[in-house]
């Protein structure tokens, strides 16, 4: 295989091993089993010959040991592999965070801006204006377009400052200016809308972020604070076992079976993504606290630009509620950066609990008696008085606080750890710069004592060969020290030990795109121009007959009553209609006597029926 396997027996190694984990119930990711599978080739102690090719044998041993290895549960390696793969797979540093958050909302408004620059037909005209002002709340964040009073703020702050009559003049420009106006639109309302929360005459949706931020950060530093010194303290306790155990042989026969080494790597590696996750935080604190004071001083400019005034320049107030709506967005982006931070800190915990588990509170309690435990800043002041005798090294270049600009600037290999203990004792022991650091091949090396610094000194590249061999060993310190660079150009094992065979680096590969607009310049081409002049005969003669077409139209019972239906909904509104009135009617009383029923002197009686009934307007 000229010293690397093929990319189809790598790919058929990889899918087979986890197909196998699988069916053990452990489904792994294929990123990391591919790390698993690099790692178990390198390791030394395999003993795998990557100049020729893998035989079958090979690779059933190859795939075999990669499933014992991610099957081992118990391994503080595994568990240190994974935190690795996890964190590589999900972190984000702010810039990239906030411009994935910028891409997903940009999706998200995307039909709805089409629907806005392209709209052609009336009806689709007629309802731009309500898909403007969901285009304002969608891109705020400031309620939700279900929302009937944060629509109705945004629709009365919105006219304020694009009324509907200005609806034509928008229709006529480019789907470029278009877009960006709509982009200004959503930033001015959403300051009017600020400003009225300020001024308590609004803000329905509209969280108070500063006070929410200023609570919520000092508890999330303070909980990524509190597991840094918990595995800080782990760090340096299995330190000082580690030393005890080289230095008395009866303590190492006793705890060589605790995987200790594995141990400190694990906790090293939480330590060193915790304090990048708390770094994140404490910068984000001090960007929320910038924020608020330019918010309070932009609320203050604006209360006396618009104080005790009825109308006031556009000019003098747009770049203000402009500016407030920047720094709002500022707010925003610190509650997502700190939401993710969060899960990050919680998810990371996970890869730690294996900790626990290996070594009870009791058990290590008892391993540490009689054992001195050093935190890596007491390290540090021990070795404070000693630093490297520059008289002593002719061919090396050693770097002081005094004698270098940007001291604490330099780039440290090995993340800082000392450079002779890795190899040497298989430790991650914290380096002191004030010893003297050792600039070797442009690269810099710092030191935990003077003896160590004079011993890796004598031959740098040895004990740089030392800490490859090692990271083979334990592959997850190639990420804990950053030494992807040592292995980017990997000599076989099998060439290593043959001295007469010369190791030839592989010519360095990378794949590189580039993309070039097809037009940079908006396109000048008139469509409509006809150069031939038969053809522009042909067109005058189409449009000569249309003027003689009628336009016929017919139904058939079959067809009666179909055509095509549209509605409009709109949203809801008050509305109040009177459906009752209160009404009445009076007749007049009657008033009717007869005359002549008695009393008289014939047999025949004569009566008269006298109506006295009085008119209704008499009464």
């Amino acid at each position: 295989m000229s010293g690397e396997l093929t990319q189809s027996v790598i790919k058929r190694i990889i899918r087979q091993v986890g197909l196998e984990c699988a069916a053990q119930g452990q489904t792994l990711s294929e990123t990391l089993v591919a790390f698993m599978v690099k790692a178990v080739v390198l390791d030394p102690r395999n003993d795998f010959n990557m100049d020729r090719i893998l035989t079958e044998n090979d690779m059933q041993d190859l795939i075999q040991l990669c499933v014992t290895r991610l099957l081992d549960t118990t391994n503080p390696s595994l568990s240190t592999i994974k935190m690795q793969v996890y964190f590589d797979m999900n972190y984000a540093n702010r810039d990239d965070l906030l411009s994935e958050q910028e891409r997903v909302l940009e999706g998200k408004l995307a039909p709805v801006v089409r629907a806005i620059t392209e709209a052609g037909k009336k009806e689709e005209r007629e309802n731009m204006y309500q898909k403007i002002v969901t285009y304002v709340l969608m891109r705020s964040g400031l309620g939700s377009p279900t929302d009937i009073e944060a629509v109705r703020e945004v629709t009365a702050a919105l006219q304020s400052v694009f009324p509907q009559t200005e609806m034509i003049t928008f229709i006529s420009l480019s789907k470029k200016d278009k877009e960006q106006q709509l982009k200004d639109l959503a930033m001015l309302v959403t300051g009017i809308r600020l400003y009225n929360k300020q001024c308590q005459k609004g803000g329905s949706g509209i969280d108070d972020l500063p006070a929410i931020l200023n609570e919520a950060i000092p508890s999330a530093t303070q909980t990524v604070d509190e597991r840094l010194d918990s595995c800080q303290l782990l760090a340096h306790q299995y330190t000082a076992l580690l030393e005890s155990m080289q230095e008395d042989p009866h303590r190492n026969s006793q705890l060589s079976t605790f995987k200790l080494k594995e141990a400190l790597f694990n906790v090293r590696q939480y330590e060193s993504f915790l304090s990048i996750l708390l770094s994140d935080a404490i910068a984000n604190a001090r960007e929320v606290e910038s924020l608020g004071v330019q918010v309070e001083a932009t609320m203050m400019v604006l209360k006396n630009t618009m104080q005790d005034k009825t109308s006031i320049e556009s000019k003098d107030v747009f770049p203000l509620f402009m500016e407030l709506s920047k720094l709002w967005t500022g707010f925003q982006d610190a509650k997502l950066l700190l939401s993710f931070l969060t899960n990050m800190t919680d998810n990371l915990q996970q890869f730690l609990e294996i900790q626990s588990q290996l070594f009870p509170e009791e058990m290590l309690t008892s391993f540490l008696e009689g054992v001195t435990v050093k935190s890596d800043e007491e390290r540090i002041k021990e070795t404070m008085g000693t630093r490297v005798n520059v008289s002593d090294f002719k061919n090396q270049e050693w770097l002081f606080p005094e004698t270098t600009d940007n001291f604490d600037e330099l780039l440290i290999q090995y993340h800082s750890f000392c450079a002779h203990s890795i190899g040497v004792k298989g430790l991650t022991v914290v380096g002191n710069p004030a010893i003297g650091i050792l600039k070797h091949k442009e690269k810099c090396y710092v030191f935990s004592s003077k003896e160590a610094a004079y011993v890796f000194a004598q031959d740098p590249d040895k004990f740089i060969q030392l800490n490859v061999e090692k990271a083979k060993e334990y592959p997850e310190l190639i990420q804990l020290l950053d030494l992807h660079h040592q292995f980017e150009y990997l000599v076989p094992h099998a060439q290593a030990r043959n001295a007469k065979r010369c190791s030839i680096k592989p010519l360095p590969k990378r794949d590189n795109g580039t993309q070039t607009d097809t037009h940079i310049l908006p396109p000048t081409i008139v469509r409509s121009y006809e150069w031939n002049e038969w053809e522009l005969r042909r067109k005058a003669i189409k449009l000569a007959n249309l003027r003689r077409k009628l336009t016929h139209a017919m139904q058939t019972d079959l067809s009666h009553m179909r055509r095509e239906n549209f509605t409009q909904v709109y949203l809801p509104k008050d509305v109040g209609t009177q459906t009752k009135r209160d009404n009445s009617s009076n007749v007049p009383k009657p008033q009717i006597f007869l005359q002549g029923l008695r009393g008289g002197s014939s047999p025949t009686t004569h009566m008269v029926a006298v109506d006295l009934t009085r008119p209704l307007d008499e009464t």
